[in-house]
């Protein structure tokens, strides 16, 4: 077979099985999301503290914080309870691949280089009550900042489960402009170590 022919052989199947792998992981993680209602509350959320670090005086900025209240309490409540269930599923589906891009059975071929996404669930948990019950003692404006970033990295991480790093990097820059590594930066000490540590393996 002519060695170009081959190449390209090689590179569709590959292509097509990752694609394979990845929409069973967006279904696995679309099942284990339905009977709660996160998405539609970090919505509210990230939304709602954009509106109040718009307001021009610190009443009114805590006036729209204080309505904000319910939902953040039901997102944290929902988000353990999420956590919790996809703990319960078994370690081969839910290891996530360190590698940048996305390549067909990562996970198996290089156990190494991966960490346990039930693991990494229940880092975003502890870090959501943590931000929630504001046990650092932030004012209003830098505890909206951090739940945000809270938020939003927890967002990262669904999305590098689904596809890889390197997408969930590029769509949280896309729709938040917001770098990877400034969401890193911006979480609490007690999200952004052990999140590091399983991540990046160090």
């Amino acid at each position: 077979m002519d060695p170009f022919l081959l190449v390209a052989f090689a590179a569709t199947s590959a292509w097509l099985l990752n694609g394979q792998q990845q929409r069973r992981r967006i279904v696995l993680l679309g099942q284990q999301l339905a009977p709660y209602q996160i998405e539609r509350l970090m919505q509210t959320l990230t939304q709602g503290y954009l509106r109040a670090m718009g307001e021009a005086t610190p009443e009114r900025r805590q006036q729209v914080l204080d309505v904000l209240a319910t939902s953040e309490t039901q997102l944290c409540e929902q988000f353990e309870r999420f956590a919790a269930a996809f703990a319960r599923l078994p370690a081969e589906d839910t290891r996530v691949s360190r590698l940048a891009f996305g390549l067909p059975f990562a996970t198996q071929l290089l156990p190494a280089a991966t960490f346990d996404m039930r693991e990494l669930l229940a880092v975003h948990a502890r870090g959501i009550a943590h931000t929630l019950r504001n046990e650092g003692g932030l004012g209003p404006r830098e505890r909206a900042f951090a739940m945000t970033a809270e938020l939003l990295l927890m967002q990262h991480s669904c999305h590098w489960f689904c596809k890889s790093r390197a997408v969930a990097s590029a769509r949280v820059m896309a729709r938040h402009q917001t770098p990877h590594a400034q969401l890193v930066a911006a979480v609490s000490p007690g999200t952004r170590a052990p999140y590091l540590r399983l991540t990046t393996g160090a």
